[in-house]
């Protein structure tokens, strides 16, 4: 009973505050809910961690508007479009806590003819994609699952994010 009535005032004030202050009511509902999913990140400890030997991201060509799936084997360069991209790491959390997949990322730009340059190299969340993005005028890179060899056989949909 009290949990409801708590739920009850929680849900009156949001809609109070959203009432009277409007857009920053909105940023605060934003900031408060980026700092849940942080607190919940937090809540898994590393050893909730499981570590996979394959990385499994989306590239957007924006020219063409197509996107593409593909693989990237742990220590591994692959190439999509104009990027070399290695993947150091990639890891998931559990069936029993909330889902997620992260991936240590390198990004490079390497045009034809020209040296490469790192566009991008840091932690990448399947359920924030946007959070650490790429920035390319073309291309976009984001992570999608991980997986272990040894589950190439199964279905796709039932471990990704």
């Amino acid at each position: 009973m009290k949990s409801a009535m708590a739920s009850d005032m929680d849900r009156s004030t949001l809609l109070n505050c959203l009432a009277r202050v409007g857009a920053g009511c909105g940023l605060l509902v934003l900031a408060s809910i980026a700092f849940a999913q942080t607190a919940l990140a937090q809540s898994a400890a590393a050893e909730d961690w499981r570590q996979h030997e394959i990385a499994v991201l989306q590239g957007l060509d924006k020219v063409t508007a197509r996107i593409s799936r593909f693989e990237v084997p742990v220590g591994q360069t692959v190439r999509f479009g104009t990027f070399n991209i290695r993947v150091e790491t990639c890891q998931d959390l559990p069936p029993t806590l909330p889902p997620e997949s992260a991936a240590f990322v390198h990004v490079e730009d390497q045009p034809p003819d020209e040296p490469p340059r790192e566009l991008f190299s840091g932690w990448m969340f399947a359920s924030s994609p946007g959070l650490n993005a790429v920035e390319h005028p073309v291309y976009d890179v984001w992570v999608a699952s991980c997986k272990s060899a040894s589950t190439e056989g199964q279905s796709s949909a039932a471990g990704s994010n």
